[in-house]
């Protein structure tokens, strides 16, 4: 997730969004659970853009669900963790219990201009997760802003991925207990690719591949949410198989999601 300088944005498509969602057509008509809600928003020239958005309830007690954003494609050049938000979401369709107690809002792809490019950056040229709650004007980060404020996370996760690292880790953020749950996640997920042990990753220190720092902009809670939520960033290895880095993703949140769902039903018995 390094800082980088600004190429000229790529004018043209080379991928649609349209497409890349198309699996979930199906699973969208059949499904019980599944509930599709996209966004809009509409940029300096009038364009109207949809940003993708998927509902997801699991099956448990709604009235004590816990609320989990997940979040992929910030950068458009990042696509494992847009093609793992999908097949998430199909997967949860056809077995639905790793969301149990959980209504999961999930948003495949939060940068469509530079999804459809494979470019990182967002139309503007700028990064956007460098954006966040520092005032900026950018309307996907003003769309985004605004459902992390309304919606009020239980948990936030991002998944992203990393061209300069070897393997795995994460930032962890916000809940006391995220680096408990980060933690597991790193070593289900090393099941398909290894975890990266260095002690200094993206340049801040890192113990494991858990990294509690982070850069200030980025995709998280607002700064005035309380009680704070969970907040992961998961990194996978940009240059590991396209496949594998799809299955440690979804290995990653799975276990995000256990882990945090067991933690919570503990601390409410003590």
């Amino acid at each position: 997730m390094k800082t980088k300088t600004r190429p000229v944005p790529p004018p043209h498509a080379k991928r649609s969004v349209k497409e890349l969602l198309a699996p979930l057509t199906e699973a969208v008509v059949l499904g019980q659970n599944l509930f599709p809600a996209p966004l809009e928003f509409t940029d300096s020239r009038g364009h109207t853009t949809r940003l993708p958005r998927y509902l997801f309830t699991g099956p448990g007690d709604r009235g004590s669900f816990l609320r989990v954003g997940i979040f992929a494609g910030v950068h458009g050049d990042e696509s494992s963790g847009v093609e793992a938000a999908v097949e998430l979401i199909r997967r949860l369709h056809l077995n639905p219990e790793p969301a149990r107690g959980y209504e999961l809002f999930i948003y495949p792809v939060c940068n469509p201009w530079g999804y459809e490019r494979d470019a990182r950056w967002l139309k503007s040229g700028g990064d956007m997760n460098r954006e966040f709650w520092r005032g900026s004007a950018e309307p996907e980060v003003l769309l985004l802003e605004g459902q992390l404020m309304r919606l009020a996370f239980d948990g936030i996760i991002a998944l992203h991925t990393d061209d300069t690292s070897t393997g795995l880790y994460g930032f962890a953020k916000g809940h006391q207990l995220t680096r408990h749950v980060l933690e597991p996640s790193l070593e289900a997920a090393s099941r398909f690719l290894p975890r990266n042990f260095d002690r200094s990753i993206d340049n801040f220190h890192a113990n494991n591949g858990v990294i509690e720092q982070g850069y200030s902009g980025i995709l998280g809670a607002p700064p005035t949410q309380k009680p704070k939520p969970f907040e992961i960033v998961f990194e996978t290895p940009h240059h590991a198989p396209q496949e594998l880095q799809v299955e440690a993703h979804i290995a990653a949140v799975e276990s995000i999601l256990g882990n945090f769902r067991a933690m919570i039903a503990e601390a409410q018995n003590i």
